[in-house]
């Protein structure tokens, strides 16, 4: 299912607890069990992946042997849509190296988030970005252009819609073909997000506009809902509310995949994922990260035995 084709019965999830997820994890992952969560998650009904970052290990070791991991997913799961997280050119070199077709490529519009995450400012990175994005392309690659802290950032006052706005421009005139919109710090409140959706969909009309939206005050479906009702049909989301960001303090999760779905279900929209069989995927990070997950429809569905 292409995102083009979702309506307002349907929607789309990428699932993004083996990147963004795993990434704050202490508890470091081996193939095996990666494997095991991507065969899982395949068979709850998941299409659409994001299987990890071309990043330095040393920075972020949870995403050591992403070559391998790739290639293994690709010949096992043909069917998944996977995609990865490049924010570098040495991190495109690897994706196309291992065989990428999807990536995401993102800058942040928050000065100091850019300069803790990218080491530099957001308009220098934004030209490294812009660069990146038309080389992927004319390699032949998909490419999803985020703007990270969208909705503002913890260490500054405000990060402008215009800003944003001109980054997204800038990214989409370079060939992307979906934009998304990342609640990095969990800052946004329902209104905004609907206020920037609405100002950013009619510049990039020929888009897939995504959102990635993080639970840090507890708004993360109500700031989805408005997302939708505002056109969007494209969204982020991570196993049990796994996810947070290095560079963010005490960022929480993302959106949790079984609510997401749980949410769209009650609601008649069809997303194409098993809840029951999701619920097995939570627990199983749960059994491997020896804690309880934030997301809800586990404990509602299947509550731990005391």
């Amino acid at each position: 299912m292409h995102p083009h084709q979702t309506s307002a019965s349907q929607v789309l999830l990428e699932e993004q607890s083996l990147r963004d997820g795993l990434q704050n994890e202490e508890r470091l992952f081996s193939l095996a069990e990666k494997l095991e969560m991507v065969g899982l998650l395949a068979e709850a009904g998941i299409g659409r992946l994001q299987i990890g970052s071309f990043v330095d290990p040393r920075r972020v070791p949870q995403m050591r042997g992403i070559e391998e991991l790739t290639q293994r997913v690709h010949a096992h799961w043909p069917q998944l849509v996977c995609s990865a997280l490049v924010l570098n050119a040495q991190g495109l070199d690897r994706a196309v190296s291992c065989g990428m077709r999807h990536l995401s490529l993102s800058v942040s519009a928050s000065d100091s988030h850019s300069r803790a995450n990218a080491g530099c400012a957001p308009e220098e990175a934004l030209e490294r970005m812009t660069g990146l994005v038309r080389k992927a392309v004319d390699l032949g690659i998909t490419v999803r252009a985020g703007v990270q802290c969208a909705f503002g950032c913890v260490s500054e006052d405000e990060v402008p819609a215009e800003a944003v706005l001109a980054a997204v421009q800038q990214l989409a005139a370079a060939g992307a073909t979906e934009i998304n919109l990342a609640d990095t710090a969990g800052l946004a409140h329902p209104l905004q997000v609907r206020q920037l959706v609405r100002k950013i969909q009619p510049a990039v009309p020929d888009k897939v506009l995504s959102l990635h939206l993080h639970d840090t005050r507890g708004l993360g479906l109500a700031n989805l809902m408005a997302g939708y009702e505002a056109g969007v049909r494209l969204f982020d989301v991570a196993a049990g509310g796994l996810g947070g960001c290095p560079f963010v303090k005490d960022a929480a999760g993302n959106v949790a995949t079984e609510d997401v779905v749980h949410l769209f279900g009650q609601m008649g929209v069809a997303t194409g994922i098993d809840l029951h069989r999701l619920i097995t995927v939570v627990r199983r990070y749960e059994e491997l990260l020896g804690r309880e997950l934030p997301g809800k429809m586990r404990r509602v569905l299947a509550p731990t035995k005391a």
